[in-house]
């Protein structure tokens, strides 16, 4: 699987602030180095990139927890100390699941706090529809044919299983915020996708 550089163009352009993609740089000298690196995601840096990528794997979260990504594709990538995206890195790190596509299934709603997202979309069904069809829209973009939909945690599974069960093969991973050590969360994911 591949992207062209004019397919990734498109994306960048309209989901460079909502989404990402599971490449990261190379870890350094601790854990969390090089995580919020995102030269690994340019085509022009980084020779591999558009042969790495694979919309046919999609991760989803379910919100943003932070406003304030200014970097294409800063989302999943973030260098804050308190950040626990390296565990993504390390879990998936030579496995068939790197380069798939990431992005959240709620767009635009900042909330670090997922008890509150849930009894916000328990309430607001049609908001959470809404995202839902914002999502099928962003699969059609990245020209996503068939894809294997990877749910961080439970929310985000319940509601890919409300509305797409029929559709895509769902797989619920914990989340990547749970806590454990990174060598933990990467045998769980391990057990649950069979690589």
């Amino acid at each position: 699987m591949s992207v062209s550089k004019e397919k990734f163009k498109k994306i960048k352009s309209k989901y460079q602030y909502l989404s990402s993609w599971a490449i990261w740089a190379t870890e350094g000298e601790t854990p969390k180095s090089n995580v919020g690196d995102l030269t690994i995601l340019d085509p022009d840096c980084n020779k591999n990139l558009l042969s790495q990528l694979n919309t046919e794997v999609v991760f989803v979260a379910l919100n943003i927890s932070r406003g304030d990504i200014k970097t294409p594709f800063g989302n999943f990538h973030d260098h804050r100390p308190a950040a626990t995206d390296f565990k993504i890195r390390f879990a998936f790190k030579d496995t068939p699941f790197w380069g798939g596509y990431m992005t959240d299934i709620i767009k635009d709603f900042e909330e670090k706090i997922s008890g509150k997202v849930k009894d916000y979309l328990s309430k607001n069904r049609d908001f959470e529809k809404q995202n839902v069809d914002i999502f099928l829209e962003e699969l059609n973009d990245i020209g996503a044919k068939n894809p294997v939909l990877i749910a961080f945690g439970n929310e985000v599974f319940n509601i890919l299983n409300r509305h797409l069960k029929d559709r895509f093969k769902i797989i619920k991973v914990p989340h990547y915020a749970n806590y454990t050590n990174k060598e933990k969360y990467r045998e769980q994911i391990k057990t649950i996708l069979k690589f």
